[in-house]
């Protein structure tokens, strides 16, 4: 059996800084994943086929359109012989979808990880990453799956060499939020980038700093969507040891940043406790290297 983890992304900032003729946005982000994932396992098989389970299997098809499926296909057209036979995919749909944390483009960027180890011979890097930037925005940067400096409209990915230890609590209202309606009621769309990431980048606190200086650009039109996000954020905020709360991409997923394992748990916790409906976790972040 193969397997391949589709870690959580997480956007600590993220900044419109212009809109392109075609429509799309340019945009900065510092963007960090937490080791809470989906999972893609694979076992040989006649064709190419895609099975999905998990707990948010259902808001999910498995057909020619998912994603992974699309991945693998595409990776099949450019390196036809580097994978012989099918491979019959089960793909364990851990995470919220329309959750604002990467979702189908991690996936994607999993299956893609997962076809490139799986023949003999190395697959250049530039090459994987443009076809990952073919399938959306964020397959790129959930490519590398490290921490990442992201700008362009998501193509242009560029690898911290250094990141602090710290934590993560995720929780969402499962209500997705459709990016496109976020994106319409953006009220600017020329703002300003993000400042200049110390150099290099080892403490929390260096950390706290740079993004006490940072938004999410994305984050007033999504709650003037969904407005418990902004209910949320201010409830995470509160919390022991929260370094930040904010909403992570276009919603409706909040984080808390913690310097603490323990705390970061204990917010978790409490959160669990408070909102049992919705789903809530709390991770690592995962570090260069």
């Amino acid at each position: 059996m193969f397997y391949e983890a589709a870690p959580a992304k997480i956007n600590l900032a993220l900044h419109i800084t212009g809109r392109r003729h075609d429509g799309f946005h340019d945009l900065e982000s510092l963007v960090v994943f937490a080791e809470v994932s989906d999972e893609l396992e694979a076992v040989p098989g006649a064709k190419d086929s895609l099975r999905v389970t998990g707990p948010f299997a259902r808001a999910l098809g498995n057909g020619d359109t998912n994603l992974v499926l699309r991945a693998v296909a595409a990776f099949r057209c450019r390196w036809p012989e580097h994978v012989a036979g099918g491979l019959l995919i089960e793909l364990k749909k851990n995470l919220p979808v329309a959750a604002g944390l990467g979702g189908g483009s991690a996936d994607a960027a999993a299956a893609l990880r997962l076809m490139a180890s799986l023949g003999e011979g190395a697959i250049a890097e530039p090459e994987l990453v443009a076809l990952a930037a073919g399938l959306g925005a964020d397959v790129p940067a959930c490519l590398l799956s490290k921490p990442c400096e992201v700008r362009g409209v998501g193509e242009q990915v560029s690898a911290l060499d250094a990141f602090p230890t710290c934590h993560v609590v995720l929780i969402n209202p499962l209500l997705p939020v459709i990016t496109a309606e976020v994106f319409r009621r953006l009220q600017s769309h020329d703002n300003d980038p993000l400042p200049p990431l110390p150099q290099p980048l080892t403490r929390p606190a260096q950390l706290g700093i740079w993004l006490a200086e940072t938004r999410n650009d994305l984050e007033p039109p999504a709650i003037a969507l969904v407005p418990v996000i902004g209910d949320l954020i201010a409830r995470i905020a509160k919390t022991q040891g929260c370094m930040l709360a904010r909403m992570s991409g276009s919603g409706a997923t909040v984080f808390g940043l913690f310097g603490s394992s323990a705390l970061a748990h204990q917010a978790a916790h409490d959160l669990r406790a408070t909102f049992p409906a919705y789903w809530v976790a709390a991770a690592p972040v995962i570090l260069p290297g």
